[in-house]
């Protein structure tokens, strides 16, 4: 069993707009980090795997698949965010690809943890809509891929970035097979990702959100995590831990205003996968979603791949300069109420 495999998303750079923020430089950026760390050239890279689109139709509505078709092979715009180019939907595929091939091999246990490095990212795009910078559901699919033919019961999928998840949430919120998590900054783009927003139907008690308000940083997300998000994971017996990694979270991010820190966000994922080794062989993988700061990708890409590895790193950058705010406090006693969590 390899301890980590990578996904890297190749030709991606041809997915560019000039001065747009969700740039190649994101992936590269994380890729030296990790070659710079000994992180990179000694793990196999797999190979995106090839996708029937009758697959990917299972996730995203058809019209939206052609929609999206037309505007790349056009360069159109899909909203004043969301830029296309004429490589853009074959990419799309291929990281979709990507994404599945790594959470396959390690629900197969062929390789301990994975990370994919989806570009073009992917958790705001809906089932009929690719909005947010986002295109293809990478991780929505990745879980799909598993309940459909590897027989998987109960996925968790947590949300680690800046932003709300609207269309990761939009997919699963009627199912109870996919428990999603999100931690993000609120208010703020795309407006969605309420506390009282837990699921409908049978989904009922599958979606979990946890907005943090502007200033949020280290003790917050150590508290919601310890506090709420396990307790959630342990009544719910995840199968494996699919991750939506934004290093937008970190207090050098331009878009946002968290403050979290490189060396808590490698807490984190250490604590789920501390918890994963207990509950579920340790099957956790992660996917890129955003972030913006190139300096905050590459210590937080190391931070979160040495606690993949169960290793101790340095953080760099440190703490953010700025104090952080309590405010978000009320916030987590409401969430344990809500999911009666003493």
């Amino acid at each position: 069993m390899d301890d980590i495999v990578y996904y890297y998303p190749n030709r991606h750079e041809q997915h560019f707009q000039a001065g747009h923020p969700e740039r190649p430089e994101r992936v590269e950026e994380i890729v030296k980090a990790l070659q710079g760390a000994g992180l990179w050239n000694a793990y196999p890279k797999i190979a995106a795997k090839d996708v029937p689109l009758e697959f990917v139709a299972t996730v995203h509505h058809q019209h939206y698949l052609d929609q999206l078709k037309t505007a790349s092979r056009n360069g159109d715009m899909l909203d004043m965010d969301t830029y296309t180019t004429p490589a853009s939907w074959d990419l799309a595929l291929q990281t979709v690809g990507g994404a599945i091939a790594v959470a396959e091999e390690v629900w197969t246990q062929k390789a301990k943890r994975g990370f994919a490095l989806t570009r073009p990212p992917g958790h705001h795009a809906t089932r009929n809509r690719g909005m947010g910078f986002c295109l293809l559901n990478n991780i929505s699919l990745a879980a799909q891929y598993l309940i459909n033919f590897h027989q998987a019961k109960r996925i968790a999928i947590l949300d680690f970035d800046l932003h709300h998840g609207n269309g990761t949430q939009d997919i699963f919120y009627e199912r109870q097979d996919v428990l999603y998590i999100s931690t993000h900054q609120s208010p703020l783009y795309p407006g969605t990702g309420s506390i009282f927003e837990t699921g409908t139907g049978k989904g009922n008690g599958y979606t979990a959100n946890f907005p943090l308000p502007p200033g949020s940083g280290d003790e917050a997300f150590r508290t919601v995590l310890e506090e709420v998000i396990l307790p959630l994971l342990d009544r719910y017996e995840a199968e494996m831990l699919l991750i939506s990694y934004g290093f937008d979270p970190h207090w050098r991010d331009p878009l946002g205003h968290l403050q979290l820190s490189a060396q808590v966000y490698g807490e984190m994922i250490e604590k789920l996968c501390t918890w994963a080794d207990k509950y579920c062989h340790g099957k956790v993988a992660i996917f890129l979603e955003g972030g913006y700061d190139l300096e905050a990708a590459r210590a937080c890409s190391e931070a979160v791949v040495m606690a993949l590895l169960g290793k101790k790193g340095n953080d760099p950058l440190g703490k953010s300069p700025r104090p952080e705010s309590r405010s978000w406090f009320s916030m987590l006693e409401q969430a344990k109420t809500i999911w009666k969590i003493t």
